[in-house]
């Protein structure tokens, strides 16, 4: 089997919009949710969400290409962008060895909704002749390849929250299996407007509070649900060899890949959380944990009343109780917000810069811990720890249960 390792990495987050930005925000345990500016919320449950501030698309895109995307791929486009920079892979890869995974929850929704209220308003002469390719869930994906002249494997993983990490997790596998020697892989979402928001609201899922420092409370007893983020991330991944031969700085290696379903219900987590559970066995066991292996989970975290206590259930039951209660845990959508088919690409990109750096990122407002969330969670503030494996877990709607495992590199 190939060893996979990550070469460059690509964030938009509402925490700042290029990767020192977005590190610097969650060692600082800075709070990125606000009022939401995007629509007039007043007939709205939820008022909050974590909106990407200071995007300027043009940075990465001409006006003609600006003219054909949804704001979903412009932000997927300079994440990529980013990712390949930082990399310096550009023509250093066959075409035909270098692929695109970039995964969505819902795509194009923005322009759905635009182009539905002309259909409504003005008749279907006037829907745009690029309605499709502007919504469907692949076209990030291909706007990347297109960019980059990525020749090899293009798909998008659409598996709700757990998109990115599918993505970098099944991206991984086709390296690792000789189908590609480097992948742009991430998440990339636009959700926050007047319909999602609703939908969502209308679920119960999301928080209805009014004060940004206590809306989104991963682990807390006074969670109620999770604030909307947005944006994209994406790493550039690479056959190990290939990496060294062409003098790349690696970051760390992606070592384990987990990916189960709970078979069992639209949006509620499995009780048991024995397919959560095992997801994290696969990743743990594909990368080789050992007894003396140093841990860190960076946690799917939402601030849903179900979510928080499953996945508490779903790591003691993957790691056992006596390690899981020394393995410190954080969730950066305390601070992120939860940005859905991104999210997970971002928490990657968390946890490899936490893993390089050797500081855990803070779980913040976290000051009245649930009995039934009982585990070290990391809260308040930034911790330095020198650790050597670290876990990304995503979770989605429809039972989507994604864990990756990051090494640090060392030969």
């Amino acid at each position: 089997m190939n060893r996979v390792v990550v070469t460059g990495l690509g964030a938009i987050t509402p925490l700042g919009n290029d990767i020192l930005s977005f590190w610097e925000g969650l060692m600082a345990g800075r709070c990125a949710i606000g009022p939401i500016t995007k629509f007039d919320t007043s007939e709205h449950k939820a008022k909050l969400a974590a909106e990407v501030k200071n995007f300027d698309p043009r940075e990465y895109m001409d006006k003609a290409e600006l003219s054909r995307s949804d704001l979903y791929t412009q932000y997927a486009v300079a994440a990529a962008c980013q990712a390949v920079a930082d990399s310096e892979i550009a023509g250093k890869v066959a075409p035909e060895r270098f692929g695109v995974y970039m995964g969505t929850g819902i795509g194009g929704i923005s322009t759905f909704i635009v182009e539905h209220t002309k259909l409504i308003e003005k008749g279907p002469r006037r829907v745009s002749p690029l309605f499709v390719p502007m919504m469907i869930a692949n076209i990030a994906s291909g706007v990347i390849a297109i960019r980059f002249s990525c020749q090899g494997p293009n798909m998008p993983a659409v598996t709700a929250c757990a998109s990115g990490a599918n993505a970098i997790g099944e991206a991984a596998r086709l390296i690792r299996h000789g189908y590609a020697d480097a992948m742009i892989a991430g998440g990339s979402e636009a959700p926050i407007n007047p319909l999602s928001v609703a939908g969502f609201a209308n679920m119960q899922a999301l928080s209805t509070a009014e004060d940004p420092a206590n809306a989104c409370l991963p682990f807390d007893a006074r969670r109620t649900g999770f604030v909307m983020g947005e944006g994209a991330a994406a790493v550039v991944l690479e056959e190990y060899n290939h990496a060294r031969k062409r003098g790349a700085k690696i970051y760390a290696e992606l070592a384990g890949y987990g990916c189960t379903c709970d078979a069992y219900h639209i949006t509620a987590p499995e009780p048991s959380s024995e397919p959560a559970a095992r997801a994290i066995m696969q990743a743990l066991g594909e990368a080789g944990c050992a007894p003396d292996d140093k841990i860190y989970i960076n946690a799917h975290g939402t601030g849903t009343p179900y979510n928080d206590k499953a996945e508490t259930q779903a790591i003691k039951k993957a790691l056992g109780e006596e390690i899981a209660k020394n393995t410190p845990v954080s969730s950066t959508k305390s601070m992120t917000g939860h940005m859905l088919g991104a999210a997970g690409a971002a928490e990657a990109v968390a946890t490899v810069l936490a893993l390089k750096n050797e500081v855990i990122p803070p779980t913040i407002g976290l000051t009245c811990p649930d009995p039934e969330c009982d585990l070290d969670y990391v809260p308040l503030v930034k911790r330095e720890y020198n650790f050597n494996l670290g876990l990304s877990i995503s979770l989605g709607f429809g039972g989507h249960n994604v864990c990756l495992a990051f090494r640090k590199i060392e030969s």
